[in-house]
């Protein structure tokens, strides 16, 4: 636990009412609470730290000044909202972070009405905070937008999509981009303060009108407006900004609330067009572990705070990613071709292995998918070999480029489909539910998904072997089964699954990682006499079909499985199997998929119990659909 302070002022924070009309001093003190609040909270939850410890006295200000909920105040990401949540009466709910059934990691519009709009992906305040702004203006409100957009989210092109849409529009809406990693700004000291107080301030702006007036009759006024942008531009920065319609201001200190509330009360009282403040911020600001090293500690585990150091436990097996990593940098080193693409994931991806080997070769692109996409599609115009890995649920960001820079010009991208299926604590928003499905359903697309570590490698090969058309394998979140991966790989045959267990009255059809369950459930059924196949389809196009046909014909129940969403591959293996009419003889064919929800954030098992993936559902399921065997006595094997 953290040492706290001696005379909390925090504990009589209940809402963001309870911080108008508190001094500086006080301020300082509740924003220095906030931060040790943080910092203990998530020692014992794990989550994003660093973001949330930089932008403390940014968030003490704006709640400080501003009137939320009535103002509507937006976090980009959301990785940023622990200090809002403790700010908006859900601080004695904050052990309860990313836990099943408690607080979400990120804001959430059914947690709170001081959570305004749900964000999880990175780029998207702007345009969701211009969309609240109109909503505004066309019901005749007259409530103030506030946007809070990370550095990081500015290299995805949609930001700069929605400022030129809003700029262009001059509706009164304030970004405040806090910059705590990107050099885009020249050094901030007092001078840059003092400035940044000025161009906000009411003398300034009515000057600034005066001389529009004065120039404009002489057709002075562009050059003005240059020279002034010009001026502005050299002392502070914000040249591009303006340029997109944007009223800039900063860069600022956004550590420093004697600079960021006079400023924010400028703005506040600024009623006209777009305005951007530009706050540069530390990340993991306040503990001294965090400030060193931004990148391990921007997601954490549960840690000690007095040392940093997280609690992991000892992996039985290497990572999926890991694998994949590690796979690929092997391969490269014999084929100079091979090239890894990432959007602001290496470590999660593990690319960064394959860049220390390859750094000429690997390409982080930043939080942009959809270049990331395209720029690997020109690479393999080019006769590259690209890898193009990517979260699943970030892959759907750049699906349009996936159907036309990738699979109608039949390049051979390689989609190293990451997070696949469940991903525990993140929830929804970064859970892989619907690849099968939209990357399935594009002509020419090779779609694989691994059962195991073993068989990822061997897909990383068979990819990389795949030279006149799209590929993507699919893999999860975690550690691997513990089995071997031999030293010599032999590439996957297309389109060719396998079966581990042959039987005569049940067939489980896996693809991916659910094979393990299906191996228990048959088990399970064999306790009960029931006669088991077991199968790994590996590919869910193209599809083995005479395996799916052979298993239809010699089987009274066929059961397939997937971590995916309804519309994937048992979709795929009912519509071959309705086109050949093997439906007409009576078989009982049941898909397993995730279920028609959006799951909320629990532990990776409890959230496959609840969607019934697991071995027990797997069996009973079976049992129904034969009409024989006992589900009790399944229950029970399942508990022993």
């Amino acid at each position: 636990m953290t040492e706290l302070s001696p005379n909390r002022l925090l504990d009589a924070i209940n809402s963001p009412d309870d911080l108008k009309g508190r001094s500086r001093a006080e301020l300082k003190q509740i924003a220095q609470e906030v931060r040790e609040e943080v910092i203990d909270v998530v020692s014992v939850t794990g989550g994003h730290l660093g973001s949330g410890l930089g932008v403390v006295e940014l968030t003490v200000a704006i709640h400080a000044v501003f009137d939320a909920p009535d103002d509507k105040l937006i976090f980009d990401v959301g990785h940023q909202c622990y200090p809002h949540k403790i700010l908006t009466g859900r601080r004695d709910q904050m052990r309860t972070l990313r836990q099943g059934g408690g607080l979400s990691g990120f804001t959430k519009r059914d947690e709170s009405e001081y959570d305004p709009f749900g964000a999880a992906h990175a780029s998207t305040s702007i345009s969701a905070g211009f969309g609240f702004a109109k909503a505004r203006d066309l019901q005749g409100k007259d409530n103030d937008v506030i946007c809070v957009i990370g550095d990081g989210a500015m290299t995805a092109g949609m930001a700069y999509e929605a400022m030129n849409n809003a700029g262009a529009d001059k509706s009164r809406l304030i970004v405040i981009l806090n910059d705590n990693d990107m050099s885009i700004a020249p050094p901030v000291g007092a001078m840059s303060n003092y400035l940044s107080k000025l161009v906000s301030s009411r003398p300034y702006r009515g000057l600034r009108k005066i001389a529009k007036k004065m120039v404009s009759p002489m057709g002075l006024e562009s050059p003005a407006r240059r020279a002034e942008e010009y001026l502005r531009g050299f002392a502070m920065g914000g040249t591009l900004f303006e340029e997109l319609g944007f009223y800039y201001i900063g860069p600022i200190d956004g550590h420093d609330l004697d600079t960021l509330i006079p400023i924010l009360e400028n703005v506040k009282a600024m009623r006209e067009g777009p305005i951007l403040i530009h706050a540069v911020t530390q990340k993991g600001k306040g503990y001294t572990h965090a400030e060193n090293s931004a990148d391990k500690y921007h997601g954490v585990s549960k840690f000690s705070v007095i040392t940093g150091e997280q609690a992991k436990a000892k992996p039985k097996a290497p990572a999926y990613q890991k694998v994949f990593g590690q796979t690929l940098t092997k391969l490269a080193e014999s084929d100079p071709k091979i090239c890894t693409i990432t959007a602001a994931m290496p470590s999660g991806t593990s690319t960064d292995i394959f860049e220390k080997s390859f750094p000429e070769r690997s390409f982080d692109v930043g939080i942009a998918e959809q270049h990331a996409v395209t720029f690997a599609a020109g690479l393999a115009a080019d006769g590259m070999r690209p890898f193009c890995a990517i979260y699943s649920t970030f892959l759907q960001r750049g699906y349009d480029q996936v159907v036309h820079d990738v699979a109608i010009q039949r390049l051979p991208v390689r989609f190293a489909i990451d997070r696949a299926g469940l991903v525990g604590a993140d929830g929804p928003t970064h859970a892989g539910s619907f690849d099968i499905g939209f990357m399935g359903a594009l002509p020419g697309m090779v779609c694989m998904a691994a059962a195991d570590e073993a068989e990822l490698a061997r897909m990383v090969l068979t990819a990389a072997q795949i030279d006149d058309r799209p590929s993507a394998f699919r893999y999860p979140r975690g550690e691997g089964t513990g089995i071997a991966i031999p030293d010599l790989l032999l590439p996957l045959e297309i389109g060719k699954g396998r079966v581990l267990r042959e039987g005569t009255t049940i067939a489980l059809l896996s693809y991916g990682t659910r094979l393990q369950e299906a191996l228990k459930a048959a088990e399970m059924l064999s306790a009960q006499g029931l006669s088991v196949t077991v199968a790994d389809a590996r590919f869910a196009k193209p599809l083995d079909t005479e395996l799916v046909e052979r298993l239809a014909k010699n089987h009274e129940v066929l059961i397939t499985l997937e971590e995916g969403a309804t519309g994937g591959f048992g979709s795929f293996v009912l519509e071959h199997l309705a086109r050949v009419g093997a439906l007409d003889r009576g078989l009982r064919i049941r898909p397993m998929t995730l279920p028609d929800e959006f799951q909320n954030h629990d532990t990776p098992d409890a959230m496959y119990e609840a969607a019934g993936l697991t071995a027990r559902h797997i069996a009973a399921r079976a049992i129904e659909a034969l009409g024989r065997g006992d589900i009790a006595e399944i229950d029970r094997l399942a508990r022993a």
